[in-house]
């Protein structure tokens, strides 16, 4: 089994005025997360963003352990956090304190805060599991649960017309698995359909994460961001993520269909807590 002792790279909270600064690149260095998934590795961002941690692991021959992370300053990384993981790729399994919770693709897990040890497995190399996480703070030990894809709450949306048919499932909510302030699902889009999140929201009381994946490595998503009066773009590719913070939209056009974790934390988890802003209002 591997493990790292290693520090969080952390990126910092910016006010709408700072974004309205940023160049290109320094837009991609501040929002855009371009490494997920890397051999035997777990790759951890930390954000002032409500203190979210996100990233991803993709564990190969031998497990990967969720190390404590010097800069946390905690004996072990959910002394005071909890957990959410959804598989994204091949079937693996993530044991918890020595139990064995099997993930297929799109099954869900949540951890509860004080669980001491995570590890992270693949059943077959050839086809590596492919583990989004997602972490924030916690009050209260919630138990760790699973959740497969079939019984998260699948909810068909959208219509030809306007180009984004597609399906959401919802695993960490109010009416699925229990947390502290985690919040998370994911949509998939119908082939022919490339528009989500439309007409585009903010919601000043939480964050949000969006991992994009099932990409052709050829394609890409035009992620727009920013103030709804002031938007900016992203082009983001298969298996990156992007953090949004509570005074930005999160919406997007891709080249082709695709699929998107979606992972919120913050003041209020109603799922239905949206600002939306009219299509004709954007800028």
């Amino acid at each position: 089994m591997l493990t790292k002792t290693l520090s969080l790279p952390i990126r910092q909270a910016i006010a709408v005025t700072e974004m309205a600064q940023l160049g290109t690149e320094n837009l991609r260095e501040q929002f855009l997360i371009e490494s997920l998934f890397e051999a035997d590795e777990i790759q951890l961002v930390y954000t002032h963003y409500d203190r979210v941690i996100t990233g991803g692991a993709m564990p190969l021959l031998e497990a990967v352990e969720l190390p404590p992370y010097e800069n946390l300053k905690t004996e072990f990384f959910l002394k005071r956090r909890e957990l959410g993981v959804i598989n994204v790729g091949g079937a693996g399994s993530v044991t918890v304190d020595g139990e064995p919770y099997a993930l297929n693709t799109l099954d869900g897990l949540y951890v509860g805060q004080g669980s001491q040890s995570v590890q992270f497995r693949s059943d077959d190399p050839a086809t590596p599991a492919r583990f989004f996480l997602m972490s924030a703070p916690a009050h209260h030990a919630y138990p760790t649960a699973k959740l497969a894809k079939e019984d998260a709450n699948p909810t068909r949306l959208g219509a030809r017309e306007t180009a984004n048919e597609r399906t959401i499932y919802k695993y960490i909510h109010a009416g699925g698995l229990t947390s502290c302030q985690l919040v998370m699902g994911l949509t998939v889009l119908e082939p022919g359909s490339v528009w989500n999140t439309m007409p585009a929201h903010t919601h000043d009381r939480r964050m949000e994460v969006y991992c994009y994946f099932d990409l052709h490595p050829d394609h890409r998503v035009f992620h727009l961001m920013g103030p709804p009066q002031q938007t900016r773009h992203l082009v983001v590719a298969n298996h990156q993520a992007v953090l949004s913070p509570p005074w930005s939209i999160h919406s997007g056009c891709g080249t082709s269909s695709y699929s998107f974790i979606w992972g919120m934390a913050g003041e209020n988890m109603d799922f239905t807590d949206m600002d939306f802003t009219p299509i004709s209002e954007l800028k």
